[in-house]
């Protein structure tokens, strides 16, 4: 037997001993064996509304008023598990069951990962999209109807642009930045503006919303940021819309590595409501920004072979620019 077709023999056999090793880690990936039991109370009853479903999603919007501190404690915007959210859900698990499809980016990640980040390849695969709120849950952030209507929306680090979307139906014109090729890719084809990220501060105009999603703590300079932010909001009027994993554990993505951003963020407390309130009264005072309105969410990723989806804990601001400035400087 020749070298080449040695080579040849081996792959197959390493390909096939891969595809049958996910295979038999795999659960079954029918509505009956859905692995997550909310996903299974959701993928069996997703028309109504189904009260044990309701009771185990609890977790995911609660919040003890009285754990928060005395100025944010009024700020609170309790939300909770709407339709848009359970939709979400039902696709991920629907996904989640495609069987060969979950192979191939199996397949294709374990190659790819070596060498371009996670999201790259969530975008090459169209896969991994996100979810942070619905529009209906914006609509009570913002305290604005269906109706509304403003002139510029901003999206940092934009993704897909399926979060984009949902807010991007209450403006005129519509903005984003991403630094994924795949992802300028998707949000090209939803038509958005895109920006560079050493671009959009310096348009020559301001935006009346900005949103940072997810961002503050995957940036090298969460500080900066903040400042540049701060500065292109139109005055008065402008809000920033702005997500925070909690824990708030800060890290960034460099050649496929994993490292801590230049500047440094420190947050204190252990629970969800402690974080909120020292990211309130210290970081974003400290910023020049004041708390708005601020809620409890699952941030929800679209999920693989191994999981129906992925759930992170959100902290949902709105923050509108301080009237006194000058601690921010």
């Amino acid at each position: 037997m020749c070298p080449l077709q040695l080579k040849t023999l081996l792959f197959g056999a390493w390909l096939l001993g891969y595809v049958f090793f996910l295979l038999s880690i795999r659960r079954m990936w029918t509505g009956k064996y859905v692995r997550s039991p909310l996903a299974r109370s959701l993928f069996l009853n997703m028309v109504s509304e189904d009260e044990a479903a309701a009771t185990e999603t609890q977790e995911w919007y609660r919040c003890g008023p009285d754990l928060l501190g005395e100025s944010v404690r009024p700020l609170f915007v309790q939300s909770h598990l709407d339709s848009d959210t359970k939709a979400f859900l039902k696709r991920s698990v629907d996904k989640s069951g495609w069987l060969f499809t979950q192979l191939y980016h199996s397949f294709v990640s374990t190659f790819l990962s070596p060498l371009v980040s996670r999201t790259s390849i969530n975008g090459f695969l169209g896969r991994g999209s996100m979810f942070v709120f619905s529009p209906e849950q914006f609509q009570q952030l913002l305290r604005v109807g269906p109706e509304w209507r403003s002139d510029r929306l901003l999206d940092l680090g934009a993704g897909d642009g399926a979060v984009t979307g949902v807010m991007g139906a209450h403006f005129r014109e519509v903005y984003a930045t991403e630094v994924s090729p795949p992802m300028k890719w998707h949000l090209q084809r939803r038509n958005y503006k895109l920006l560079g990220i050493d671009e959009w501060q310096h348009t020559g105009f301001q935006y009346d919303v900005i949103s940072c999603l997810n961002l503050l703590d995957r940036c090298e300079h969460p500080l900066h940021l903040l400042q540049d932010i701060r500065l292109s909001l139109v005055p008065s009027t402008g809000r920033l819309i702005l997500a925070a994993v909690l824990p708030f554990q800060p890290y960034v993505e460099v050649g496929g590595k994993w490292q801590r951003p230049k500047e440094h963020i420190k947050v204190q407390g252990k629970t969800w409501e402690e974080q909120v309130t020292n990211l309130s009264s210290e970081v974003f005072r400290k910023a020049g920004f004041e708390v708005e309105a601020v809620t409890r969410l699952p941030y929800l990723c679209e999920g693989d072979m191994y999981n129906d989806y992925y759930i992170l804990d959100d902290a949902v601001f709105v923050l509108k620019v301080s009237d006194n400035t000058s601690e921010s400087a």
